[in-house]
């Protein structure tokens, strides 16, 4: 891979600076290791607010070096075009679109048109910010905020970033009726947020597998947790998971919610 010739195209976007529906100014504080990553999470005061925050954080280094690597030594096919190159946040129907998870890849190729079929994006495609893309009753969080080396977030990463996930469901649980979780990690993550918030947990803890259904109580009417094989790359190239497979999980998630059919396309 070449590093860019201009150099603005291979830094992290900086709070700011006009990144389309950037949450964060120069002025949002910055968490430098898990303590303030807990403080900061906890004292947001707004799901706007926490956002913004989660889209700085620098808690991690090994995550931080590697996604600022990823933002200046580029794919071929995307040289001339900025990264992101910081974490992302959670989005969805009521806030702005900014560096987005499954953009630009093959993965959230087959993830958005799967939401799109089932009504749940107002696009089949996720490109770039600014692109249009939208949620329809619908918020998308990862577990770890940072795309780590290879795909694989340490157990140290992944318990770092909790308080991130675990605030931002807080703010959202009244709302919540069904909880998609892609993949295994993702499925482990929720337990231990949902636990944070309280819920009470049925014990042992149900398998992880594509289609698993899981009712929960909660003060507001149950939620659904369903599980989903993740649309990596290897997955839908060897049939592991295939567009079908995912539009049942996200049809089901659909009805479950109370959302209305997407209209004829």
């Amino acid at each position: 891979m070449t590093v860019p010739d201009n150099r603005a195209l291979t830094l992290p976007v900086s709070p700011g600076s006009g990144w389309p529906g950037d949450p964060a100014t120069p002025r949002t504080p910055v968490a430098a290791d898990a303590g303030q990553v807990r403080d900061l999470a906890a004292g947001a005061g707004s799901l706007a607010e926490l956002v913004a925050r989660q889209s700085v954080c620098r808690a991690c280094p090994r995550l931080v070096e590697w996604r600022e690597h990823v933002a200046a030594v580029k794919r071929a096919s995307s040289r001339t075009e900025r990264y992101w190159g910081r974490p992302i946040p959670g989005w969805g129907d009521e806030r702005p679109r900014v560096g987005r998870i499954f953009t630009g890849d093959r993965s959230g190729d087959v993830l958005f048109a799967s939401l799109y079929r089932c009504g749940l994006a107002v696009q089949p495609t996720s490109t770039a910010a600014g692109d249009g893309q939208r949620l329809i009753g619908t918020r998308m969080v990862a577990a770890v905020r940072c795309a780590p080396p290879d795909n694989k977030p340490s157990v140290t990463e992944r318990d770092t970033c909790a308080p991130w996930l675990t605030a931002e469901f807080g703010y959202v649980a009244g709302s919540v009726k069904v909880i998609v979780c892609l993949g295994g990690f993702a499925w482990q993550a929720a337990w231990t947020m949902l636990r944070s918030a309280g819920y009470a947990l049925p014990r042992p803890r149900p398998a992880f597998g594509h289609g698993a259904e899981v009712p929960l109580p909660a003060p507001g009417g149950p939620v659904l947790l369903l599980g989903c094989y993740h649309p990596s790359q290897q997955n839908t190239f060897t049939g592991r998971v295939t567009p079908p497979m995912l539009d049942a999980v996200f049809q089901r998630a659909r009805t479950v919610a109370g959302l209305p059919a997407p209209s004829t396309q």
